[in-house]
């Protein structure tokens, strides 16, 4: 029997489906959910709210993301984003041209795999440097995944062609994951409290915490959680931020006087730091110019493009059509974000749109500003990912000046699960 898709650039619907309630609920095992070719039922980003693996890894995994936990691991964030700095040194002195989204899918993956695993992937030894294994593997599976989703359920099952090797390429990145953990995590250490706020400060990374994390009556993530949950986080991490911070640098040329004025707020809030050579949690969010401008992106040029919710129930939305149980909804994030009803001149990067007192919270609140998926299956991640980000282009804008070489239109991926460029 066929399902009903709906599709909404309605901020009110959005709100009103992404809540998780008798209504709506988040079910990839359904296999007409976009997400159904990556449906791991073990993993809190890819599951459904009814899965057994969610409500314990929401539990361990929304710590280790928020604001605490990101301001504890700044450290390891910062010298991973300068790690890019002996490799784009050699190219400016070039004077070369780069695609940038080579080198910003390197050094997200770089980040996040220092985060989650205390690892340096070492991908800046030169500017030529090639994608170590473990990302070559993700990078390989992601695609793999969204191949298989445009074809026939049928072909999964056929031992051969590329449903047999997305098994096998599968199986490689479980196996090189397990294999960081078993060298960043501390198996011997001591318990850390799950409900102790200052616990993960004696974890070297997210999977130490999530290995050694025990709540009040003592129970642990159960280790095929754990993995299940790296593996995850890792390749939700650097896939949306390779693609934001892209969107960032293309914002940064192709708008006229951003990148200047972010280089003059830059030097001015480090010279009135009292930490000069190390950003903390609230210096790097205090940059109010550096806020606006990511917010500004986000909204215009989105990586994330949709989420979806299914009808446990026969609902009426709040625009009043009535959706039958089984039905699919589909929050457009990029036309959300651009509804003429909600955005004047919507089509104009203006970062200083968010300057005014009080505009974030009021786009948020109603729904029009969704950058990151909300409600009860909200993006854990976003801390993180804009931490990473703002990090990112402090450290770069400060040091660089980035002209654009190209006036092509850019070429969007059609088949990769965020909006990337592909020719920037």
């Amino acid at each position: 029997m066929a399902t009903t898709i709906y599709h909404t650039n309605d901020p009110g619907i959005s709100r009103h489906i992404l809540r998780e309630d008798k209504h709506f609920t988040k079910s990839t095992f359904d296999s007409s959910h976009p997400l159904h070719y990556m449906a791991d039922q073990d993993c809190l980003f890819t599951c459904d709210s009814e899965s057994p693996a969610f409500t314990s890894s929401h539990k361990f995994v929304a710590p280790t993301m928020s604001p605490r936990a990101v301001a504890h691991f700044m450290p390891p964030i910062q010298d991973a984003a300068q790690s890019i700095f002996p490799a784009f040194h050699q190219l400016a002195e070039q004077d070369l041209a780069i695609n940038v989204y080579q080198y910003m899918f390197k050094l997200a993956a770089q980040i996040i795999w220092r985060v989650v695993l205390n690892q340096d992937l070492k991908h800046f030894e030169s500017p030529k440097t090639p994608l170590s294994l473990p990302i070559r593997l993700f990078g390989q599976y992601l695609s793999l995944m969204k191949k298989a989703s445009l074809q026939p359920q049928w072909v999964k099952y056929l031992p051969f062609g590329g449903s047999a090797k997305l098994k096998s390429v599968r199986q490689q990145v479980l196996q090189v994951t397990e294999q960081a953990m078993d060298a960043s995590v501390k198996k011997d250490g001591p318990s850390l409290s799950l409900s102790d706020p200052e616990a993960m400060k004696s974890a070297t990374c997210v999977a130490d915490f999530l290995y050694r994390a025990a709540d009040k009556a003592g129970k642990r993530l159960s280790q095929d959680l754990v993995l299940a949950n790296v593996v995850v986080t890792c390749g939700a991490g650097f896939t949306a931020s390779s693609s934001l911070l892209s969107w960032a640098l293309y914002a940064l040329v192709r708008y006229p006087g951003n990148q200047e004025r972010l280089f003059d707020e830059v030097p001015r809030h480090v010279c009135n730091s009292d930490s000069v050579s190390t950003w903390t949690y609230d210096e790097i969010h205090g940059m109010k110019l550096l806020d606006c401008f990511v917010k500004e992106v986000l909204r215009l040029h989105s990586p994330s493009f949709q989420t979806a919710r299914n009808a446990k129930q026969d609902a009426a939305l709040p625009d009043g059509h009535f959706i039958r149980e089984g039905s699919i909804v589909i929050a457009c994030f990029p036309s959300i974000q651009k509804n003429p009803a909600h955005w004047d001149n919507l089509l104009r990067f203006d970062p200083d749109r968010w300057m005014e007192k009080g505009f974030a919270t009021q786009q948020a609140r109603q729904g029009s500003y969704t950058p990151f998926p909300a409600g009860g299956r909200g993006c854990v991640g976003f801390t993180l990912a804009l931490t990473q980000v703002k990090i990112d282009l402090a450290e770069l804008v400060h040091r660089y000046e980035f002209q654009e070489e190209s006036l092509e239109p850019i070429i969007y991926d059609p088949e990769f699960l965020v909006v990337r460029p592909l020719n920037f």
